[in-house]
């Protein structure tokens, strides 16, 4: 992984391309190339180790032109980041392919093809489809034939392209458990795994369903289905805008998403609540008979999106009254479970492409779950076109790789779906209902106080310029809100961070405090409240520097190694989504001044297309 783009064309299409892979920029990557075929029917590439301006600054000295091209940025899961692992892999002067996902079985099939007599040039698994190609067309066929033979050697999940220099006026395509999408132009068509890369040439797509092949030329796109058939596919137009979007004012995304946050709100509540009630089935068609049938909930989600499912696993118990587990989607897809009677899977994702939690989805169907709905923010995902419910965030484009917006507008989709459900199981009165929808409604106007204990934030952040490791404690909900603000500090700062439920301390978190560990308490002015300060003062005995955000009723004051955010209290249903966005400044304040890359941190990609 991480982006594709291709294209045939009546026209040169290398910026096109290079347009492409410069809109993927956001989901993070280590590397980038393309590869053209030229009138001459001549193959040519480029590749370069680093940000795409690379390869653009290459492209003014070595100019590829052509009318069919692919191209790719790769954030490496087989070979270290350079450019011999680099996208496009090929085979001999003749075939090029780019590929998203991971062949299982590469090393069986490198073996296979070396005692065939092919040299392999890098280290990657994707150069084994393009000698299996190259190998499979030497038997007969044309490209299609020997594609498709291809790929039912592949074991894994994957979207690819390839050419073929001597049948130049074509790409194959194949998508199994990695997303790719078809751009319809007029006498030109092109593929991408995320259509925002083709916005720059088309608003008309084709999303391939699994184990789809496709065959584009200017003029023509064929589907054939996992069993050979052909097929039709919905053509969708879509509407929204571009993911490039300026930054204006701010110096990263991730910046700009922070403070987007109050708005964000407001488009995730728009229409779904009157003045006392949620409208269930505003939140999305049929979700009301889904609910209503409900006894058990589970919610499947990874990184961000499962500390969410987190929160809302408290929320659902405490006010729905129902039964809910939440897990990681990479264990939950491999373990043997029992699916409870009547039970609804919830699955989480910004960007809806999440591998795991959509292998978790579909085997959902298979285990006799009563029905899925999906939170996510990408109205053309493949959560989203799979699930029976799909509940839209409206968070907007999130570019940053370090997810916030999605993360608070997750639970204002999620806290719906509770005070809903609480509703019709009768755990939730008209009066609790009101407090929640009013909780609700002040939530923008909570989100942009918080907003303001910036300047405060950064002043604070300047004593994380030296540590190593950080540890952060919350009790109940805000336990997953700690380790939502652990995993922020670690994604773009590097520094070591974990964070506890604060009641674990004395069980072996403890042995590792010292004066060098800063411990950030979330300290609301809830039930747990007496207990949380007896663990912070567990803390304080073994000389600590303590950070503790706290409700300004909470009773703290500053003294010698204890630093007070004193917070203004909102009502405690909505707290954890008030707590996280100081935390959220906080990461963003300590990787500024620690000089990391904040939008696009080392070793991560935005869409984490592979297990």
């Amino acid at each position: 992984m991480c982006g594709i783009v291709g294209a045939v064309a009546q026209r040169d299409v290398s910026e096109i391309l290079v347009e492409g892979l410069r809109r993927l920029e956001y989901r993070g990557y280590d590397s980038s190339g393309l590869a053209v075929i030229n009138s001459k029917k001549q193959l040519n590439r480029l590749r370069r180790l680093g940000k795409v301006k690379v390869l653009i600054n290459a492209l003014d000295v070595q100019v590829l032109s052509g009318g069919v091209g692919i191209a790719h940025t790769r954030w490496a899961t087989h070979g270290k980041p350079s450019e011999c692992n680099a996208h496009p892999h090929m085979s001999g002067d003749t075939i090029a392919v780019v590929h998203n996902g991971i062949i299982e079985n590469h090393e069986l099939l490198r073996d296979m093809l070396i005692h065939r007599g092919y040299v392999f040039t890098s280290c990657t698994d994707t150069e084994v489809i393009a000698h299996l190609v190259h190998w499979e067309l030497a038997q007969g066929g044309v490209l299609l034939d020997a594609f498709q033979r291809t790929t039912a050697q592949l074991k894994g999940a994957y979207s690819t392209v390839v050419m073929n220099r001597l049948d130049p006026d074509r790409l194959i395509s194949a998508c199994s458990g990695s997303p790719l999408v078809i751009g319809l132009g007029v006498g030109e068509n092109f593929l991408a795994s995320d259509p925002l890369a083709l916005l720059s040439v088309t608003r008309r797509f084709i999303f391939l369903e699994e184990g789809d092949i496709v065959e584009i030329t200017h003029c023509n796109v064929d589907i054939y289905d996992i069993d050979g058939n052909a097929v039709e596919r919905e053509i969708h137009e879509l509407r929204f805008e571009t993911c490039t979007a300026d930054k204006g004012s701010y110096k990263h995304y991730m910046q700009k998403e922070i403070f987007e946050q109050p708005f964000a709100i407001i488009k995730t509540l728009e229409g779904r609540m009157d003045a006392n009630t949620v409208l269930v089935d505003k939140l999305a068609h049929g979700t009301k008979d889904i609910l209503q049938k409900a006894d058990h909930i589970q919610i499947v989600a990874c990184g961000t999106s499962y500390n969410a499912g987190l929160v809302a696993g408290y929320w659902f118990e405490s006010i729905a009254g129902i039964r809910c587990d939440v897990e990681i989607a990479s264990e939950f897809r491999y373990r043997k479970f029992v699916t409870r009677q009547n039970s609804v899977l919830i699955t989480l994702s910004q960007s809806g492409e999440t591998a795991d939690t959509l292998a978790a989805q579909r085997l959902a169907k298979d285990r006799g779950f009563m029905a899925t709905i999906t939170v996510c923010n990408v109205a053309s995902s493949s959560l989203v076109r799979e699930s029976d419910i799909a509940i839209m965030t409206r968070a907007g484009t999130e570019i940053s790789v370090a997810s916030t917006k999605a993360f608070t507008t997750q639970l204002a989709v999620l806290l719906m779906i509770v005070t809903s459900l609480g509703k019709l199981r009768g755990t939730v009165s008209e009066k609790k209902e009101a407090n929640i929808v009013k909780a609700l409604q002040h939530l923008p106007v909570y989100l942009e106080i918080a907003l303001t204990f910036d300047k405060q934030i950064e002043s604070l952040a300047k004593g994380f310029v030296d540590k190593q490791h950080a540890l952060f404690l919350g009790r109940g909900e805000f336990f997953p809100i700690a380790m939502e603000a652990s995993l922020k500090l670690k994604e773009i700062s590097y520094i070591h961070a974990e964070a506890y439920a604060a009641g674990e301390l004395k069980h072996g978190p403890l042995a590792l405090v010292d004066a060098n560990m800063p411990v950030i308490v979330i300290a609301p002015n809830n039930d747990l409240l007496e207990k949380l300060k007896s663990n912070i003062e567990e803390v304080r005995a073994r000389g600590a520097q303590l950070y503790v955000f706290a409700d300004k009723n909470a009773g703290f004051k500053e003294s010698e190694g204890i630093t007070i955010v004193q917070m203004p209290p909102v009502e405690e249903v909505c707290a954890p989504m008030f707590f996280i966005i100081p935390l959220q400044l906080l990461s963003y304040h300590v990787a500024l001044i620690k000089g990391t890359d904040v939008d696009q941190p080392r070793n991560l990609a935005k869409s984490v297309t592979v297990e």
